[in-house]
């Protein structure tokens, strides 16, 4: 029973724990929501929500006055948005990923992801934000779940065909420009560093390599690496690579992470 339990911990056959907080650190139901949401008290991901405030929020690609916007301008928005967190929260340790969702709906909206190398320098970067403001608006910052975007991102979004369109309920990750990527993560050892694990192309990324070629400057993933495709099993989700970690087994997969929160589980029942 232990190894049943155990096994389906976090996906759509456990009834006790909800798969999407799992799975991408967020729920549509939120807090009434029929299943656990195991939020972790350490983790090297930071979840600021909603902070991405989109220029066309109300209608995409009309502003509030009902201006049509050029394309060039919402994109040089985002990437300034996306070089002032960068460069803030790069003060704590050295930053792995970071993705800013492009979807609509309520509880993922501008939500942004920060997963830095260590624990310790995410709980350094959430012991400053707190009673912090951007744009006027307070900065609501918490442990994310999220370890391996992988299992958080729409694979079917990026490979433009997701019907659920801004309303998936995985993550649609708003691409940066090769430029700022290399600004911002190349002053990084490891970057650039080829992975020792191949995956095969998607057609999307051949597509991206051939205008790489031809001279266009291409769009990034929030880690700083063209986005990858490998398929598998899971139906809409990308199977994209975050950089590998030697350091701490928790990051490694879900088999880790559910061992995890379990024992943050048993740890509050103690406590009680």
């Amino acid at each position: 029973m232990a190894e049943h339990l155990a096994s389906i911990f976090g996906t759509e056959k456990d009834r006790v724990n909800c798969p999407f907080y799992f799975k991408i650190g967020a729920c549509r139901h939120g807090d009434r929501c029929s299943r656990l949401h195991n939020r972790p008290t350490i983790s090297p991901t930071l979840l600021l929500s909603n902070m991405y405030q989109r220029p066309d929020m109300i209608t995409p690609g009309v502003d509030a006055q009902g201006q049509p916007i050029d394309p060039r301008k919402i994109q040089e928005h985002f990437e300034d948005f996306y070089e002032d967190i960068f460069e803030e929260l790069g003060k704590f340790g050295e930053i792995e990923s970071l993705n800013v969702c492009d979807n609509l709906a309520d509880h993922m909206i501008g939500n942004v992801y920060v997963q830095f190398k260590e624990e310790e320098q995410a709980a350094a970067a959430l012991q400053a934000l707190q009673g912090r403001f951007y744009s006027g608006r307070p900065i609501i910052a918490d442990f994310s779940p999220v370890t391996d975007f992988r299992e958080a991102t729409c694979r079917q979004f990026e490979e433009n065909n997701c019907n659920r369109g801004g309303y998936c309920n995985f993550m649609h990750v708003k691409l940066i420009g090769r430029d700022l990527r290399r600004k911002l993560f190349g002053r990084y050892s490891g970057y650039g560093r080829s992975r020792s694990r191949s995956r095969s192309l998607s057609p999307r990324y051949r597509r991206d390599s051939d205008r790489r070629r031809s001279g266009d400057r291409g769009d990034y993933r929030g880690n700083g690496r063209r986005s990858e495709d490998k398929h598998g099993s899971d139906g809409g989700r990308r199977r994209h690579g975050s950089p590998r970690r030697s350091r701490s087994l928790v990051r490694e997969g879900s088999e880790e992470r559910r061992a995890r929160i379990e024992l943050w589980n048993r740890e509050r029942e103690e406590r009680q």
